[in-house]
């Protein structure tokens, strides 16, 4: 077997392709090992399809001492499909943790590493047991449910260092740093699966990661409510779980009434914690309860004053608030200050084109997918160029249209943004029957739909007001 190229020792390999490359093979003999002979690979609980990542000091020790004779059946949870039902990949782990493990003496050969990998194994497997039991439907845990708290939770400090790291990783907020806040999160519940604070920021991770990356709703949403609710469970008097747990409700399931009595809880059990005041606001500027929602992101700013997403989501509040001045020049000076920051961006875009601005909204809509990494974005906007600077607004919209069907076509883009062109070009039925597909297929967007003016052509047309009434309505997880 031919020795790999020498890399770092921290290093971390992020797919099939870059683990294949390091021993000089193809990804087909990579994953075999992977079965056959317990090369050391390691998945993050609740990833997408096929992600895997793996290090090379543990690569490398694996070339030393190989094992041919590991069991595959204590990894069958971590190679499910990810179209089987929960219950079926429930029951495949209930399974596998069942097994008896065959006692005897360990042979001579096998090194203190080995017996570490397998013990860490064991508890990745644990982990993502309970994570998956956890996407089970259940009502969310009142706060008046139990009088008897349990004794607090002391997390292995190796873990809790694990977190603290991700936390840091996570307040970037960009796609790069979310992943690697999520690697660290994942490693602090493999260190000790009881700290909930670490399925709180595993939760926070999934729940930014559709937002300021290219991971769809329909991915990220289910992996955060998993989480959360697994964060409450461990430590229900944990305000962060509650604002976790509350943020996903409302932004997944639609529930508002659940999610702001979890909102509240959270407050109760720590009114100076920033997050659950800045989530709060947000929840109330959407369902635009503005007034509530001015007063909450001033609290929170005067918590945290430095933080600029509070200070860039103030903006926004303060433009649907009715103070469009005042929100504009705020976001204004946080996009000169961090550019490379993207709500501003983001927001600008959204609001330059309630105004009708089309030169400054694809000016921002083009940083927006460039902060993104998002192809398909450059795409459509790259389009939306070329057809405005040829026949203006109506151009714009038609040149967008072909290239948007070309994604929506192949699965990449939600029927959503598909309604909201066809609505600017005066195509409403189309664009209604786009918007019933969205809401059909759990588009996250449609929660939006109240405050998108895109629709405003449509307001008084009985289907899009019943689409309307019906979005407000708690969603079945």
């Amino acid at each position: 077997m031919p020795a790999p190229e020498p890399q770092a020792a921290n290093r971390r390999l992020d797919s099939w392709k870059e683990i294949a490359a390091f021993f000089g093979r193809d990804e087909r003999t990579v994953k075999r090992w992977e079965k056959e002979r317990a090369l050391p690979i390691h998945r993050v609980p609740g990833g997408i399809r096929g992600g895997v990542f793996a290090y090379p000091a543990e690569l490398s020790q694996w070339l030393k001492d190989p094992d041919p004779a590991a069991s595959a059946s204590s990894e069958q949870l971590w190679v499910a499909e990810e179209n089987d039902s929960s219950a079926d990949v429930i029951r495949k782990a209930e399974l596998t943790i069942s097994k008896p493990v065959q006692s005897g003496a360990a042979p001579p050969s096998r090194s203190k590493f080995q017996v570490a990998r397998i013990l860490g194994l064991l508890l990745a497997i644990l982990l993502g047991f309970l994570i998956l039991k956890h996407q089970v439907p259940r009502q969310p845990t009142s706060a008046s449910a139990t009088n008897i708290a349990p004794a607090a939770h002391r997390p292995n400090p190796e873990a809790e260092d694990l977190y603290l790291k991700g936390r840091y990783f996570w307040n970037k907020r960009t796609p790069e740093d979310l992943n690697q806040a999520l690697d660290f999160f994942t490693q602090s519940i493999v260190r000790d699966p009881s700290y909930a604070q670490a399925y709180v920021g595993l939760a926070d991770c999934y729940s930014l990661l559709r937002e300021y990356s290219v991971m769809p709703p329909s991915e990220a949403y289910p992996r955060a409510l998993a989480a959360a609710k697994k964060a409450v469970e461990l430590d229900d008097a944990s305000a962060e779980a509650h604002n976790s747990l509350a943020f996903v409700t409302f932004y997944w399931t639609w529930d508002a009434a659940t999610a702001e009595r979890e909102f509240k809880r959270a407050l109760a059990l720590n009114p100076d914690y920033v997050a659950a005041h800045h989530w709060y606001a947000t929840f109330l500027m959407t369902i635009r309860r503005y007034p509530e929602a001015v007063a909450e992101i001033e609290t929170a700013r005067k918590l945290e004053p430095s933080a600029t997403p509070i200070v860039a989501d103030k903006g926004l509040i303060l433009y649907w608030a009715g103070q469009p001045e005042q929100g504009i020049a705020l976001l204004k000076q946080i996009e000169a200050r961090e550019p490379a920051f993207l709500s501003p961006h983001l927001y600008l875009a959204e609001i330059y084109l309630n105004g009708k601005d089309y030169p400054n909204y694809l000016s921002e809509s083009k940083k927006v997918a460039v902060l993104r990494h998002d192809s398909m974005a450059q795409a459509i906007v790259n389009a939306a160029e070329k057809g405005f600077a040829a026949r203006g607004r109506q151009g714009m919209w038609q040149s967008m249209l072909p290239v948007q069907k070309k994604f929506y076509r192949q699965g990449s883009l939600s029927p959503y943004s598909l309604a909201q062109t066809y609505a600017q070009l005066g195509e409403n039925q189309e664009a209604l029957n786009y918007v019933r597909e969205a809401y059909d297929k759990r588009d996250a967007a449609i929660i939006f739909m109240t405050n998108d003016r895109s629709f405003d052509g449509l307001r008084e047309n009985p289907s899009f007001r019943d689409l309307l009434a019906r979005s407000s309505q708690p969603r079945l997880n």
